[in-house]
């Protein structure tokens, strides 16, 4: 099973808000997911925009799971290492 990160999108018509979702890349967006890492409010002010659990993060990418290009610039913007450990 080939596992990504991705962004599921909530909110209404103009308001979008995305969950940084851990799922099955061969399913469909608003499929089930694994695990939820995250939120990103688009519209809300610059403070409160990324929330992301940066253990789950590193643990998800350690274990194989490929971020989407949305996905990498937010963990970029947020300082979490993309760079799998080598402690295992």
């Amino acid at each position: 099973m080939s596992v990504s990160m991705r962004l599921k999108r909530f909110g209404t018509k103009k308001r979008p808000y995305y969950r940084v979702v851990i799922m099955d890349s061969h399913r469909a967006i608003s499929g089930k997911v694994i695990d939820e890492i995250g939120l990103y409010h688009p519209v809300e002010a610059e403070d409160k925009q990324i929330e992301i659990d940066a253990d789950k993060a590193v643990d998800w990418i350690a274990k194989g799971a490929v971020p989407s290009t949305t996905v990498k610039g937010l963990l970029n913007r947020k300082g979490i290492s993309l760079a799998p450990s080598k402690a295992q």
